[in-house]
């Protein structure tokens, strides 16, 4: 007998959960109580920075297998007061004694796992640039609910459990990763109270070096100082002479941020902006930029026309990442031709509609890459065998305030793949997994080159003023499934809570960006709910196109955990949606 509504209802529901709407603020992030951590800084009279930067450091505590207070932080900052958007590269670069010798002997083709992947910290860095330039509060007031969640705690979730669990092996390599995530020999279970009492101490001292200081810019400073030149400083240096890593005092208190604009392009009425080439931001901007050639609106949304066009689009926008994406200051980046009307036609032009690549595409030829040596593609050409496993690193943080700023940030480091410094409850950044020891690559390791990153925030204005920032974890699946969500609003008008809930597909037809790269040629996962009707059959006809579909549950989340702000400009009214894939939460007033 079929179940009947209570009540009467006047539509069925869109999403599990609703749409937030609010006059004044919006806020969507990777885990709920860094999102009242940011509503509390609002309240109070803050900034989306000052709310966005302490929902950030939050999130570092609540989600230390995937973050690192000690990672990386790419932000974007729309200004009001001058409409512009800024990008604070929160990106580490390898250490002056970085020797690629060494890492070929001890990792082979690949980076290998432990000390030896370490890059500057960034996060610490961006957050105080980012509070120094566009923010109100002190270091001490944004950093606070960090330091009470680290010392005081918070209760275990399942997420966080599962990783730790799945991962026990990994932090008891190393006595002092053990005795935080694996305290008297076991990983926490749900619902009981986690402290990291040393990285407690670690915020702590930051904020009590920033109270003397007197001033707010002189707090600032000093914050940083204690960090970047003082006892963390120390204590990483001593770490890594001690067990011959790379990383030393010097090279920590070089370390500074870059603060540049953003690479955009339009797409409609609206401009999408993304940090810079050294991280992969640009792949959306690409994708979306041959897809101005298509009339997605006239598709029906999630039909396999809709979905094979969007994946030949961005697996050539993927292979443009494998053969031109590296750091601007060490590598020649072709950002100008990459993103040229006349190329995006010409790329979108190469999509067959009745037949998959099969294998990730050659890459396109744009204005800027003559002579350009890409012999470094032919080692793909085979693909290998083992598959893309599935990437949980990274978190993301949204703000919108009643002035109109704007913080849109994508944090990341896990804590499994390399120690806790001692006595910091520190995981420095890790990032040199995603760096390449193959001559040649654009990505290749270099002495205080940056690796390739894949945490890249979003941030669309519309007509120069905000209208929407959106990021997600998920390493490659990152720009897929923002490009998805972007489009379920703008193409196919859904609320942003239900653009975020549809099911997705990726497509991991490319090289991975983490070691060891593994490439399944024509590979695209479809996540359950894209068949949800047996007549629409979606797989079945995506695999007669020739991709070679492979079928991923929704939970827990494999396609990404979207969160997204948006401004609606025919109301003014702030909205907000978070991912019910993991922890995500959104929250207005």
């Amino acid at each position: 007998m079929e179940a009947k509504p209570s009540y009467k209802l006047s539509a069925p529901a869109e999403s599990f959960r609703p749409t937030v709407i609010g006059r004044n603020y919006a806020i969507s992030c990777g885990h709920y109580l860094a999102a009242l951590a940011a509503a509390r800084i609002l309240d109070r009279g803050g900034n989306a920075v000052d709310a966005g930067v302490a929902a950030a450091m939050a999130l570092a505590v609540l989600q230390p297998d995937i973050v690192s207070f000690a990672g990386v932080a790419p932000t974007l900052v729309y200004n009001a007061a001058d409409r512009k958007v800024t990008s604070l590269a929160g990106l580490g670069y390898w250490p002056a004694a970085t020797s690629v010798d060494r890492l070929i002997e001890e990792g082979g083709e690949a980076i290998p796992e432990g000390l030896l992947r370490t890059v500057m910290p960034a996060a610490p860095a961006t957050h105080i640039e980012a509070l120094r330039r566009f923010g109100t509060i002190s270091f001490a007031e944004a950093a606070a609910p960090a330091a009470e969640l680290a010392a005081q705690g918070f209760g275990m979730y399942r997420m966080l459990a599962n990783s730790l669990a799945a991962d026990a092996a990994s932090y008891a390599r190393w006595p002092s990763s053990a005795q935080v995530f694996l305290p008297g020999g076991r990983t926490p279970g749900v619902g009981e109270l986690f402290r990291q009492e040393d990285l407690g101490r670690t915020i702590a001292g930051m904020i009590a070096a920033s109270e003397k200081a007197g001033s707010r810019e002189a707090g600032l400073r000093a914050a940083e100082d204690y960090f970047y030149r003082g006892p963390v400083a120390q204590a990483i240096h001593d770490y890594h002479a001690a067990n011959r890593g790379f990383v030393t005092r010097d090279d920590l208190a070089g370390f500074s941020v870059p603060v540049e604009g953003t690479h955009t392009v339009r797409y409609g009425e609206y401009e999408i902006h993304a940090g810079g080439a050294w991280c992969q931001g640009i792949l959306l901007l690409q994708t979306l930029a041959s897809l101005r050639s298509a009339r997605l609106s006239g598709l029906q949304h999630n039909s396999p026309a809709y979905l094979h066009l969007i994946t030949e689009a961005l697996d050539l926008a993927f292979a443009d990442r494998e053969a031109y994406l590296g750091d601007p200051k060490f590598v020649h980046v072709p950002v100008e031709g990459l993103l040229d009307d006349a190329y995006a036609q010409s790329q979108y032009a190469r999509i067959d509609a009745g037949r998959a690549f099969g294998r990730m595409p050659d890459p396109g030829r744009p204005a800027g890459s003559e002579g350009l040596e890409l012999a470094h593609m032919k080692r793909w050409i085979k693909g290998t065998a083992s598959g893309h496993p599935v990437a949980r690193d990274t978190i993301y943080c949204a703000v919108m305030d009643k002035d109109g700023n704007v913080y849109s940030g994508t944090l990341s480091d896990n804590t499994h793949h390399t120690p806790l410094i001692p006595g910091t409850g520190l995981a420095v950044s890790s990032r040199g997994s995603q760096s390449r020891l193959q001559p040649g690559h654009p990505s290749e390791v270099k002495p205080l080159k940056r690796p390739r990153l894949t945490p890249a925030p979003a941030l669309v204005t519309r007509g120069g003023l905000p209208y929407m920032a959106l990021g997600t974890p998920g390493g490659d699946v990152q720009m897929q499934a923002m490009l998805q969500v972007f489009l379920n609003v703008v193409e196919f008008g859904m609320p942003m809570q239900r653009a975020i809930e549809a099911s997705r597909v990726w497509s991991a037809n490319f090289p991975n960006s983490f070691a060891p790269h593994d490439y399944v040629p024509g590979r695209l996962c479809v996540e359950e709910g894209v068949d949800a009707t047996p007549e629409r059959e979606v797989s079945r006809v995506l695999a007669g196109l020739g991709h070679k579909v492979d079928a991923w549950a929704r939970f827990p989340a494999a396609g990404g955990a979207v969160c997204a702000v948006m401004r609606d400009p025919r109301t003014g009214l702030y909205h907000a949606g978070a991912d019910p894939r993991r922890e995500c939460y959104a929250l207005a007033w």
